[in-house]
């Protein structure tokens, strides 16, 4: 019998408060109530795009504050007058630009990532409208 790689799991070891980081693999959305939207090949229900657009506004809120603190870096000195130390703090703060850089990419991926979501809610709440409307000009109520 061979051995499986073990499977990722964003909340291993790593918990916020009594929220986890992320939901747990499969569990957006839970069981669609006939009511879905596809995202991307996905199904989610509206409580699910819901929690996928806020988790990728929370991401995008931590990396801006890493962000904001990448900024000690770049503004690093020597530890003296010598070349030695103002090279050394060239390059932390060339890093730190570097750093910097990565985390503005990370933010902003989250930050489109989010809007993807909440497009989606938006595709959401116009088929209910209009499934609304269909069963009114059948008799029926909602």
């Amino acid at each position: 019998m061979a051995d499986t790689p073990p499977t990722y799991d964003p909340n291993a070891g790593w918990h916020r408060g009594a929220r986890p980081l992320a939901h747990p693999a499969g569990s957006y959305g839970g069981q669609p109530l006939g009511s879905a939207v596809s995202v991307g090949g996905f199904e989610y229900d509206e409580a699910a795009l819901h929690d996928l657009a806020e988790d990728w506004n929370k991401m995008a809120d931590e990396f801006k504050q890493d962000r904001e603190q990448a900024g000690v870096i770049i503004r690093a000195n020597g530890a003296g007058l010598e070349y030695a130390s103002q090279g050394n703090a060239d390059q932390v703060r060339n890093s730190g630009r570097a750093l910097l850089a990565t985390l503005t990419q990370r933010e902003d991926y989250c930050r489109t990532m989010a809007n993807k979501f909440l497009t989606a809610l938006g595709k959401y709440a116009q088929a209910e409208d209009r499934h609304g409307s269909d069963i009114k000009q059948t008799g029926g109520s909602l």
